[in-house]
């Protein structure tokens, strides 16, 4: 998804769709497709960011003197914070597509959003490189930062970007110079283009980008979205237990009852700890052995014999209740 045609292709590709009491019945290897794919769980975080996003985008759309204000998604790993990115990024490309399709025949492509990861090490060619190449411009060795940043920005003008989703921020550190540098490249790129950024990151506000001149540059600009944890309760609300149940009724299991995997929210949240990336990994590993040894149905004894990643195991603790 980091060039504009695989993201292209994302975005237009039809998410995986729940089944429907009318549908025939999927074969087997279209149901493990399924689980494997499956579909976005709705979070606070992917809530709260679609409306920030659409918030500033329409109030960064007639600013031209300073750079526009941006977002940052913060939060620990399994979190749902590339989730949550994706989900908002191809939301725009499709109302964007909606609101002006190309015309037939039409040379002229807009891309409306771009997605860049920042590689390991960035320094600020580096990463306005990966701007360049998600949109297929060509660079050289002997071209200056400046001359791809001049192309970058020209580029991305003409296209029409108005979202640029950054990833992995975490990885910049402002106080070496390679990553001051980097870090003054995307506040130029914030004031250059007519787009609104978004960031995303493991712990933003532990790290070195808040801190100094440039981190309270970023901290003034910045809108900040959390996505932790899911707490098993939130005022009146029990956000945990309404993830459970949307992954509950997502399933594609002949034998599986919907409401048995809410008995068991207690164990799943003190397993997971909360985290919204290890509960659907255990929740689709689960559905698909159980779809591979014919009891199409989910149980704690199934759910135990998952091994999930080593951040999710290390909070599991024995169980008495089997």
């Amino acid at each position: 998804m980091t060039t504009w045609q695989g993201w292209h292709r994302f975005a237009t590709t039809e998410p995986p769709a729940p089944p429907q009491p009318d549908d025939p019945p999927r074969s087997t290897e279209e149901r493990l497709a399924y689980h494997s794919a499956f579909v976005t769980i709705r979070t606070p975080a992917i809530s709260q960011l679609a409306t920030q996003v659409r918030t500033l985008m329409i109030l960064g759309r007639h600013q031209q003197a300073t750079a526009r204000p941006s977002l940052i998604v913060t939060g620990p790993a399994a979190a749902g914070k590339t989730t949550a990115l994706l989900n908002v990024g191809r939301t725009c490309h499709l109302a964007h597509t909606r609101k002006t399709p190309t015309p037939p025949g039409s040379a002229h492509v807009t891309a409306p959003v771009a997605y860049v990861l920042v590689p390991p090490g960035a320094t600020a060619k580096t990463l306005i490189t990966e701007f360049a190449r998600y949109l297929g411009i060509p660079t050289t060795t002997r071209m200056t930062q400046t001359q791809i940043t001049d192309a970058v920005c020209h580029t991305y003008t003409q296209a029409g970007v108005q979202l640029v989703l950054i990833d992995e921020i975490h990885r910049l550190n402002p106080r070496t110079t390679n990553g001051a540098q980097t870090a003054d490249l995307l506040k130029d790129l914030t004031e250059r283009l007519p787009a609104t950024f978004v960031y995303a990151g493991i712990n933003v506000t532990d790290t070195p980008l808040f801190s100094g001149t440039r981190g309270a540059q970023l901290a003034g600009r910045a809108t900040l979205i959390t996505c932790g944890p899911l707490p098993a309760r939130h005022g009146t609300r029990q956000p945990f237990r309404d993830a459970i149940t949307d992954i509950e009724n997502n399933l594609d299991l002949t034998h599986h009852k919907p409401g048995t995997l809410l008995r068991h929210a207690a164990y799943l949240h003190q397993r997971t700890a909360g985290r919204i990336g290890s509960l659907t990994r255990l929740i689709r590993q689960a559905a698909i052995t159980a779809i591979h040894d014919g009891t199409e149905r989910i149980t704690k004894t199934a759910l135990e014999a998952v091994q999930l990643d080593h951040l999710a195991e290390q909070h599991r603790r024995p169980t008495r209740n089997r």
